[in-house]
């Protein structure tokens, strides 16, 4: 068997909000519940998993590759909601996308301040 991932952790202080904001934000199904988790599933049946902490959240990144269509549907939704939203990851470069290797690329972050990624082809796919 080759090795997959399967799920991660996320931190949170509402995990009901940070889990319906990446569910609204990314187009998702709404998450369920697991034990102490809300559960967020994309496409590959990698699952994010909330967990409610009240100790301090360490800044996590997580970046989901979608379609060109997904892109332009959640970008729409990010500009919608007025979220700040930068071309890099180190929050740099403000209010563009980056087109890294032919495709298109935006960091954004989730109310406990991880930071998010939508990104259309996997860096070092592509031409610079």
């Amino acid at each position: 068997m080759a090795v997959q991932l399967n799920h991660t952790i996320v931190a949170a202080r509402d995990k009901r909000a940070a889990a319906d904001f990446l569910v609204e934000i990314l187009g998702l199904q709404p998450p369920t519940a697991f034990g102490p988790f809300l559960t967020v599933e994309t496409a590959n049946a990698v699952s994010l998993d909330y967990l409610e902490t009240d100790r301090e959240i360490v800044s996590q990144h997580y970046a989901f590759l979608v379609s060109e269509q997904e892109f332009d549907e959640i970008f729409g939704r990010i500009q919608e909601k007025k979220l700040m939203y930068w071309a890099d990851p180190g929050h740099n470069n403000a209010g563009l996308i980056n087109t890294r290797d032919g495709g298109r690329g935006v960091y954004f972050d989730d109310p406990n301040g991880h930071a998010l990624e939508i990104l259309t082809r996997p860096y070092g796919s592509g031409p610079e």
